[in-house]
């Protein structure tokens, strides 16, 4: 490289650097933002030094590029901020919704029926190879790997059952979805 075209940048980077960055700081509102947008935008520029020797209006140029950063960033930012928003809506729906759940459920539920009865008919409706599966895990408290070795099976076809269990069971307990969920956490 010529030095000539390291004597241009120099002369370009201590005029405009600090206006620059004062420019971006308007617009993105933090110095270190403003000051990464500026410092991006002269590494571009010290990669592209061949164009310094050419006729070029340099203001338009750097004002064009501290433009077109700035706005990068705020779109960024605002996409971020939109996501972030619409993930604390969905969560404060699951919220309401669990409260909303929580405080519709009948509690004469308790009363009217036996909860144990509804329970039991649901469990002995599984298929017998899920219902054995399910009552060692969740109702004799046994681990994976005990059920494996007793039933002389593998541990995955312990999950694939305790998995058909817990869809089967949800669906016999679409009305009492609180008990389906109180058997899930046996």
């Amino acid at each position: 490289m010529s030095d000539n075209k390291h004597i241009v940048f120099e002369e370009i980077y201590l005029n405009y650097f600090s206006k620059m960055k004062n420019f971006a700081k308007e617009y993105v509102l933090s110095d270190e933002d403003a000051e990464n947008i500026v410092q991006d935008i002269f590494l571009e520029l010290w990669e592209k030094r061949e164009i310094l020797g050419m006729p070029l209006n340099i203001i338009a140029y750097l004002f064009t590029a501290i433009k077109n950063r700035c706005i990068d960033l705020l779109r960024h930012k605002i996409l971020v901020k939109e996501v972030a928003e619409k993930l604390q809506e969905e969560h404060l729906f699951t919220l309401q919704m669990k409260f909303y759940s929580l405080e519709a459920f009948d509690q004469n539920l308790f009363v009217e029926k036996d909860i144990e009865q509804i329970i039991t008919q649901a469990i002995d409706a599984l298929p017998e190879k899920c219902k054995a599966i399910f009552i060692k895990s969740k109702i004799e408290g046994k681990k994976q790997k005990e059920i494996a070795a007793e039933l002389n099976i593998s541990v995955n076809t312990i999950e694939t059952q305790m998995s058909i269990a817990y869809k089967k069971l949800k669906l016999l307990l679409k009305d009492y979805f609180l008990i389906f969920l109180f058997l899930l956490y046996l």
